[in-house]
């Protein structure tokens, strides 16, 4: 009796299969076909405007937990790749980030935190792929052009300079490096580059090319030397397409940048789901780098809240563990790079995707989306009208997997309607019946089936509540991180901040804080015609500012401290605020705007070069007021916008100066 329930209890089973196999669309995923291109991983990027800039505030555990869910393995994200900036001194989005060498001659391997941030991604993934960018080059490095191109063997000796001190200071093994990020490309100037790599015996460091579009590769085809100096051909935002003339290079491609979409809402996660299978299905790129890694700069700043996920509050320790970590897990935790695409990867009959890929030795690991598009849009660029609907597929394993018999689950749905979305969750074992599977599919889903046993979900208990920027704020600059050169909380947005120790004034300012670009760098965003550091919260109204000040230029240096300052980033030119300036000729000014052409009040100061002087600005309503060593220098003057902004300070041009005892009450 017992033999004959089985018997049919089995064939029921085999009856529901059959049944749901003849109502699905059906793939094949086999080896035997032949394998597609080498997996090179999935990747974050430090950078391209000072985007982690937050991050290294952060106290400990916060910030260790932080990076745990960027690079441990097995954890979060589970990153391949990390990409860095090559600090240029300039503006590059959200800030600026310091060169290693701000004028010929000058060598520091300390200079801001990537290098800091490539050895805890190393730590945690001994394996991680480390890449280096310039976005752009002190002044120095073109000979007074505006083109890196115009000296190219200096160029080439700067960037592997910054490959060398890597690894001579920091044991890092830089992989690749790239060009200079999404300008005209110089053929020359990369063949260059490639002899002077190799000449300094860096022979295995690859070159990235040309972090743009895909021209590069029509001229890699009529320039053979061109051609053999360029590893992989890298293009930002591609759309998950490509052209043909790419393909016919039978080079390697990546999206080497791509996403730039926020994350606060789960389209974020949706660009992220798709994009990170139809790069490869539509486009044959075997790695994918999110701009950016971590959203860790003042969100009011260009882009706010692109990053993989949020830690911009170091001053309470929140931070927010975002969907796309989670929709990155699903590859990252299940295929290594060195694994390949299997030739049967594809797009699903009524929408979506699929792409299957193998170690060689048996493991499989298949990862479906199935994003709607108004849940998958992102940033850049627009993306093409389609459909998605409810679907059932069934796979037929052949070839080395024919025998698998079932597979690990981890899925994930976007919840649109009800903001109850389930990540990266871990359901129970598919079976695999005779070499086949069948799932039913919603819409804007991810599903990972693997043989691959070793992924979770990994948590820390939460972090603490979200909390303004501090009201009360007070630096001194002397108690400071020795592993990084700028004050904390301080963003630069022009020019670069760094800490100072004053050898010739025993008194009071020895510990101080420095502008230091002499220069105006050769720029990838505008710059401002000032320099300016901000800090605190955008949306301070009434506040006090005070700041201990020294000009260093005679006659035509000059500083300010500011209040309101309503822009930064790629907009700082822009910059509306309450600029209090003193100038090393005698005089002071109140402006409106960061040019200071937008005069409030103007007169006699008596301050000039090399002397300390103690600037107030007190910022209530609509009225400004201002006093110089504690003496009422101006007041009343009529400040109707902008209504609220950051502190700042800053120099009148690109010139040393020094900044002590910086000090924001807000109301």
């Amino acid at each position: 009796m017992a033999s004959c329930c089985f018997l049919t209890s089995t064939l029921g089973i085999f009856l529901s299969l059959w049944i749901s196999i003849i109502n699905a669309e059906f793939y094949v995923i086999d080896d035997q076909i032949g394998l597609g291109r080498r997996f090179d991983g999935i990747g974050g990027l430090s950078g391209g405007g000072a985007t982690s800039r937050l991050l290294v505030n952060y106290d400990e555990p916060y910030r260790g937990q932080i990076l745990d869910y960027l690079f441990k393995p097995d954890f979060g994200a589970s990153l391949q790749i990390l990409k860095v900036e090559i600090g240029g001194d300039a503006q590059t989005t959200d800030g600026t980030e310091p060169s290693h060498m701000h004028y010929e001659g000058d060598e520091n391997y300390f200079r801001g935190y990537e290098w800091w941030l490539m050895k805890e991604a190393k730590k945690r993934n001994p394996d991680i792929t480390l890449i280096g960018l310039p976005w752009a080059f002190p002044r120095w490095v073109g000979k007074e052009q505006s083109s890196p191109y115009h000296n190219p063997d200096v160029t080439a000796g700067y960037v592997v300079s910054w490959v060398i001190g890597a690894k001579q200071y920091h044991n890092l093994n830089i992989d690749y490096v790239g060009i200079w990020n999404e300008r005209k490309f110089d053929a020359e100037y990369i063949k260059i580059l490639r002899r002077t790599l190799d000449k300094a015996g860096l022979t295995d460091v690859g070159i990235i090319a040309a972090d743009g579009n895909w021209d590069i590769s029509i001229a890699m085809a009529l320039d053979p030397q061109l051609y053999g100096a360029i590893d992989i051909i890298g293009v930002h935002y591609p759309g998950t397409t490509t052209i043909p003339q790419a393909l016919w290079t039978r080079k390697t491609l990546w999206s080497s940048e791509d996403y730039s979409t926020f994350n606060h809402n789960d389209v974020g996660g949706g660009c992220w789901a798709r994009i990170l299978n139809q790069n490869y299905v539509n486009g044959r790129m075997t790695s994918t780098i999110s701009w950016n890694l971590v959203a860790s700069y003042y969100e009011d700043l260009s882009f706010g809240r692109d990053g993989l996920m949020t830690a911009e509050e170091p001053w309470s320790g929140n931070y927010v563990v975002e969907s796309p970590i989670w929709i990155t897990a699903h590859t990252t935790q299940f295929a290594k790079p060195g694994w390949r695409y299997l030739e049967t990867v594809g797009n699903l009959t009524h929408g979506g995707s699929y792409v299957s890929l193998t170690d060689g030795k048996g493991n499989l690991t298949v990862v479906i989306e199935t994003m709607t598009h108004d849940h998958s849009i992102c940033v850049r660029p627009p993306l093409p009208p389609y459909k998605v609907f409810p679907q059932n597929a069934t796979f037929h394993l052949k070839g080395s997997f024919a025998t698998v018999s079932e597979l690990q689950l981890w899925y994930s749905k976007f919840d649109f309607a009800n903001s109850k979305s389930t990540l990266f969750k871990k359901l129970q074992t598919v079976k695999v019946f005779d070499g086949f599977f069948t799932l039913s599919l919603g819409v804007d889903e991810v599903y990972t089936l693997t043989t691959i046993t070793t992924g979770q979900k990994g948590r820390y208990t939460d972090p603490p509540n979200s909390s303004p920027f501090p009201k009360k704020y007070l630096d001194d600059f002397d108690v400071r991180n020795p592993s990084f050169d700028e004050a904390p909380n301080f963003a630069d947005q022009t020019g670069v901040f760094e800490y100072f120790q004053n050898l010739t004034d025993p008194g009071a300012h020895v510990f101080t804080l420095r502008q230091i670009v002499t220069q105006r760098p050769i720029a990838w965003a505008n710059d401002a015609d000032q320099t300016i550091s901000i800090v605190g919260d955008h949306s301070w109204r009434d506040l006090t500012v005070t700041c201990d000040v020294l000009i260093e230029t005679v006659n035509t240096g000059g500083v300010f401290i500011a209040a309101r300052v309503d822009k930064g980033g790629e907009s700082v030119r822009k910059a509306m605020g309450v600029f209090f300036w003193v100038f090393a000729n005698g005089t002071y000014s109140v402006t409106n705007d960061i040019d200071g052409k937008m005069v409030r009040a103007e007169g006699l100061s008596g301050t000039r070069a090399g002397k300390w002087y103690t600037l107030t600005l007190t910022v209530e309503g609509q009225y400004a007021y201002g006093m110089l060593d504690g003496y009422p220098l101006w007041k009343n003057a009529v400040i109707l916008n902008p209504k609220n902004g950051w502190a700042a300070i800053g120099t009148y041009s690109f010139e040393y100066a020094q900044f002590d005892n910086f000090q924001v009450l807000a109301d």
